[in-house]
């Protein structure tokens, strides 16, 4: 049997489940629905703050062909499912 870390197992997928960081995600939700993503983001903070989950749901927007209006990804292609 593998293990599998908790936080690896149970890591929400999509901007709307991440439980804390809102602030953050919705910015980042809003920038790519808008179009106007910057050329670089850093992403800091202590450890457990949802610093690689944001990244992963944000590098599915941007590279998701099916993704919302609002900005949020499918998670269900091919590009979601490769990122993930």
């Amino acid at each position: 049997m593998s293990y599998k870390a908790l936080a690896r197992k149970y890591r929400p997928r999509s901007c709307a489940a991440v439980a804390t960081q809102g602030h953050v995600s919705e910015t980042l939700l809003g920038a790519v629905a808008a179009g106007r993503v910057g050329h670089a983001y850093l992403f800091c903070g202590p450890r457990g703050v949802g610093k690689t989950t944001i990244a992963r749901v944000l590098a599915m927007a941007l590279n998701c062909p099916d993704r919302s209006p609002e900005g949020e990804p499918c998670g269900e292609c091919d590009s979601c499912t490769r990122i993930w």
